[in-house]
């Protein structure tokens, strides 16, 4: 690391578990609003689908209206299953209003921050919507370890797009040279911060195959041995 004084995380899969607690918010949506599918057979089929409307979401190629909707209605489709428009925009509000729910953060989060925050200054980048994300933060315990928090929905563009990072930096006061980002997505993440000359590590929690000349860790205890 080089005079590093700011550690850039990002939020969904990197400190926050957003597949436990996505999988847990699903539990009570599909409760409340009669779903007769196992939720664990219709998260298989869920992940993926919701994983490529993100990505098209951060080319600017879906909008927020049409994730919410695209992705509920894709994955009903594979149980061959339609519903109304007006129930799947009721569905996708009432998975909204759940998820900021149960807050479960992977292990070592904590800990780690507690480490990082003795020395270094810790900020948020985000791909995640506003006030959904600021809710994450604080229910989850860690809000107060983060001196900013930069949203796409704040700034109208998306990571990987430069601007972002470029508005994150400003908003700390910190340089690039002197900052690293933290995250799960080799695209978003990694090559958005790299692209403005920004220190990277890849969190490869899905331990995906190695990236060459890219410094890596499959667990976040393992940030404590690096920086």
């Amino acid at each position: 690391m080089n005079n590093l004084t700011d550690v850039f995380f990002d939020l969904d899969h990197t400190l926050w578990d957003f597949d436990k607690n996505s999988a847990l918010a699903f539990k009570r949506v599909f409760k409340k609003h009669k779903v007769a599918i196992e939720t664990t057979r219709f998260l298989e089929e869920y992940e993926p689908i919701n994983l490529e409307y993100w990505r098209l979401f951060r080319e600017d190629k879906v909008t927020k209206q049409e994730l919410r909707r695209g992705r509920l209605i894709d994955a009903f489709g594979q149980f061959k299953i339609e519903y109304p428009l007006q129930e799947i925009d009721a569905m996708a509000t009432s998975y909204i209003d759940e998820l900021p729910v149960d807050n479960h953060l992977f292990d070592g989060a904590i800990d780690v921050l507690d480490y990082l925050s003795q020395k270094y200054r810790l900020h948020i980048i985000t791909n995640g919507f506003h006030e959904v994300q600021h809710l994450k933060l604080k229910k989850s315990g860690i809000y107060t370890y983060f001196k900013t928090v930069t949203t796409s929905e704040e700034v109208g563009l998306k990571k990987p797009n430069p601007v972002i990072f470029k508005k994150a930096l400003l908003k700390a006061s910190a340089n690039p040279e002197s900052s690293i980002m933290i995250g799960d997505s080799f695209e978003a993440d990694i090559l958005g911060a790299k692209a403005i000359g920004m220190q990277t590590m890849y969190y490869n929690y899905r331990k995906t195959k190695a990236i060459e000349n890219q410094m890596v860790v499959n667990d976040l205890f393992e940030i404590k041995k690096l920086i």
